[in-house]
């Protein structure tokens, strides 16, 4: 496989550049792999798609203020190493160097990566988190060009584990209305967390997928979700991922409750081991996130499916709308 075969044109103006309110009223375009066949509704509607027993499975994880700024130059944290030390990625970060951010943060650039990336080493005073609150920003994806004024509005109402520097967009079209409409059906709900880095969502340069190196990240499934999705397969329901950072964790862990690192990459010909259903937003072309996508519902119909997307208006990327896939 090629990169250029998950190709598909996009018109600018259908990257949403801010959120939709309230987060519920964002489309969904609903496919069944078995029946065929696409059907245009609204996020709210979910429930009526969904069979009582069914299980969705949430990333909990939550975006940071992971960007800082210290005179010229300026560093977007990646991964904690340790308590103090962080994988990031900047600009003017030669080794050596000590930023001062402010409010008594600082850090020395202590290793630089072979994939270019920086290792830092913090000090302070205080709780860590804390401080990025009071003085660092929130990272959006570079074609959002315009300012958000809520940065909530860039993590799901669930947001729990602070650690992701991308948010698992596929879980922000959830509200309490949604989760009463599939409480009301008996359909059940359980978390993992797995923290998103920039790899998910690095470009493939690979002419040839197979050549594409997928970056690690930090997952955890608790046994309690391990149990309901048990519990799940057993009685027939279905399991349906929220997100693809979601089914990434499912099929990374196998059920495995416990923590770990995945550098998972699905692409089509993957045989899905836990993942019956997938929720999730509109991908950048030639991505590893429409690979998944395409793995999981055929090439051909999702490249399908996208088109009639980009016919019908909706809205791509991040705070664009959704798409569930039975």
């Amino acid at each position: 496989m090629k990169k250029s075969d998950f190709y598909y044109d996009l018109p600018q103006e259908l990257i949403a550049q801010s959120p939709i309110e309230p987060r519920d009223a964002s489309r969904l375009l609903v496919t069944d792999r078995a029946a065929g066949g696409l059907s245009h509704n609204c996020f709210y509607e979910l429930a009526g798609f969904l069979n009582k027993g069914d299980l969705l499975i949430l990333n909990d994880s939550k975006v940071f203020p992971a960007r800082l700024l210290a005179d010229d130059a300026e560093i977007l944290l990646l991964e904690q190493r340790s308590k103090d030390v962080w994988e990031c990625i900047g600009r003017n970060l030669k080794k050596g160097r000590i930023l001062e951010f402010g409010a008594g943060l600082s850090c020395e650039v202590i290793e630089k990566l072979d994939d270019g990336n920086r290792i830092v080493k913090f000090s302070y005073d205080g709780d860590f988190f804390t401080l990025l609150d009071e003085i660092g920003f929130t990272p959006l994806p570079p074609y959002i060009t315009e300012k958000l004024d809520d940065s909530s509005r860039y993590n799901t109402i669930y947001a729990n584990e602070a650690g992701s520097a991308a948010a698992p967009t596929a879980g922000l079209h959830f509200t309490e209305r949604v989760f009463e409409s599939l409480a009301e059906k008996g359909i059940e709900t359980a978390y993992v967390t797995l923290h998103v880095g920039l790899g998910t969502f690095r470009p493939v340069k690979a002419e040839h997928v197979c050549e594409h190196k997928m970056h690690s990240e930090r997952y955890l499934l608790p046994e309690e979700t391990a149990r309901k999705i048990r519990s799940c397969k057993a009685r027939g329901n279905r399991v349906i991922a929220v997100g693809t950072t979601s089914c990434r964790t499912l099929e990374a862990s196998r059920v495995a409750a416990g923590s770990g690192s995945t550098d998972i990459f699905i692409t089509p010909g993957y045989d899905f081991k836990v993942t019956d259903g997938l929720i999730t937003n509109f991908h950048l072309p030639e991505s590893t996130l429409i690979m998944l996508v395409s793995a999981f519902l055929g090439r051909e119909n999702t490249l399908g499916a996208y088109s009639e997307a980009v016919r019908e208006g909706y809205r791509f990327f991040s705070f664009g709308d959704s798409m569930l896939i039975l």
